[in-house]
């Protein structure tokens, strides 16, 4: 491209906010240096020494009338101008073509090209022909093009210049390896390796597995995970969520329903364990389980059969159970929302998924992961993370895990121009460290006070030293209570 620009005889500039930064040689010639640096030693780092002035007027003009000063604030200007050329010390006249530099709605630069369109000097020799104002109009028109094919010539060596000072900021992708990949579930971190290791342990076995963790952290794909690689891998894998379902239809969806079972209940229904049989079914937050469910999940665990909602006749089924959950259930347990029994049951085989600031060093493979994934999805073509991008994800502490990062790169996804990522999300220096020190809601606070209470009290309710006298309620309305929040002694 340098080599372009000084082949053609029109002097080219190009401003930035640093002042002159490129010339070409016709440049270099006309303000009579042997440099940019002596340019901008001579006649200052913007140019504004090299006097030129209007046709008919004496002074020169003003800084805020240069052309390029004009590109620079946005405006697309071509003049004539008379200036000193000096190298031979002649006057001449120039026509300048300026035009600002944008790049994605904001001015980097400015390029001006300075045409000396002196008739019979430097520009072109004396021809009798140019005394008619047909052949002036002809050559006009010539000088133009020639302008505007420089200034396209310009631009396209600034992008080339942008270009090759972003590509020194992309981020270094390693190249795909495979072996990152378990399933959907990515990354080489150690505490990663530990998980990956224990499914490959518990998945061709029929153990009970409980998968722990904070929300977003991937548990279902565990799940997933876990079920591909057992010997039910050709049955299906039955998920349910535990929170989702509405608490008065949530028996009737795991076990299913006799017709009439209760009003409107107009047909037989099957239960998720009756369509897992022979499968596994994945009981996600089973620490929101209702309490007085959890007896009944129990039996299943136990014995493997259950009976319908509204029937006597017992079913027998051949489930693997997956259950997961966000909570801590040893402080569930403690509560006396969570029955003792069935998390012993429940917590055979463990495995805790570790949230993802605690294993950073996965994130520029999940990020190169969901750009090919959000690339199919919107149709772009983005290859490039810049490290300060990266850097900005690896900082942050995730609080919504591996889930908030497929959200954060999908938006990112959708904004971005070209093969470059633009993460245009703003975090918190600082996040939450754990979920638990959040704010407890006012109904939570008053059901750990009231366990709180009766622990010091042993249990007891009534009297004068009684839980019910300490909170200042009635002991039937304390009893009421509990059985509402589910607290019960150990």
């Amino acid at each position: 491209m340098t080599a372009i620009l000084d082949t053609t005889p029109n002097a080219v500039f190009i401003l930035t906010h640093e002042g002159i930064t490129r010339c070409n040689k016709a440049a270099v010639r006309m303000l009579g240096v042997a440099s940019l640096n002596e340019l901008r030693s001579r006649y200052g780092r913007r140019g504004e020494g090299f006097l030129l002035r209007w046709p008919k007027n004496l002074l020169p003009l003003r800084e805020e009338e240069h052309p390029l000063t004009r590109a620079f604030k946005g405006e697309k200007v071509t003049e004539v101008v008379l200036a000193i050329h000096a190298g031979t010390g002649e006057e001449i006249t120039l026509k300048v073509t300026a035009a600002p530099i944008v790049v994605k709605g904001k001015i980097i630069g400015a390029v001006a090209i300075h045409s000396d369109i002196t008739w019979g000097k430097r520009a072109c020799p004396y021809s009798p022909a140019l005394d008619t104002g047909e052949d002036l109009l002809t050559h006009e028109k010539a000088l133009r093009r020639q302008a505007e094919n420089d200034l396209h010539k310009a631009n396209a060596e600034i992008q080339a210049l942008k270009d090759r000072i972003q590509s020194a900021d992309i981020y270094p992708f390693q190249e795909v390896n495979h072996t990152y990949h378990f399933g959907e579930v990515i990354g080489q971190s150690r505490c990663l390796e530990n998980v990956f290791f224990r499914v490959e342990a518990v998945a061709p076995q029929d153990s009970t597995v409980l998968l722990l963790g904070e929300t977003g952290t991937g548990k279902g794909l565990v799940a997933r995970a876990i079920h591909s690689r057992s010997l039910r891998k050709n049955r299906p894998l039955v998920m349910v969520n535990c929170t989702a379902l509405p608490a008065s239809l949530i028996e009737s969806e795991l076990f299913g329903r006799e017709k009439g079972a209760f009003t409107g209940a107009s047909a037989q229904q099957l239960g998720r364990f009756e369509m897992a049989d022979k499968g596994t079914i994945l009981l996600d937050e089973i620490g929101d389980l209702p309490f007085e469910l959890q007896a009944k999940l129990l039996h299943v665990i136990q014995d493997g059969e259950f009976s319908r909602l509204g029937s006597s006749r017992t079913v027998k089924v051949d489930v693997r159970i997956i259950a997961a959950t966000n909570r801590d259930l040893y402080e569930e347990m403690r509560l006396g929302r969570f029955r003792e029994d069935l998390f012993y049951r429940l917590n055979i085989f463990p495995i805790t998924i570790p949230p993802l600031r605690d294993r950073s060093e996965d994130i520029p493979l999940l990020v190169e992961y969901f750009l090919e994934k959000f690339n199919r999805k919107v149709g772009k073509n983005l290859r490039n993370v810049t490290n300060e991008t990266m850097d900005r994800l690896m900082a942050h502490s995730w609080p919504g895990n591996v889930r908030e990062l497929e959200s954060v790169i999908e938006r990112a996804a959708i904004v971005s121009q070209g093969a470059t990522l633009q993460v245009l999300d703003r975090f918190s220096a600082a996040g939450p460290a754990h979920p638990q020190d959040e704010t407890k809601p006012l109904v939570d606070l008053e059901r750990d006070y009231i366990s709180q209470v009766l622990r010091k009290t042993n249990w007891r309710i009534e009297g004068a030293n009684g839980a019910a006298h300490i909170l200042g309620i009635n002991p039937s309305t304390l009893r009421g209570r509990m059985r509402k929040e589910g607290i019960r002694r150990p």
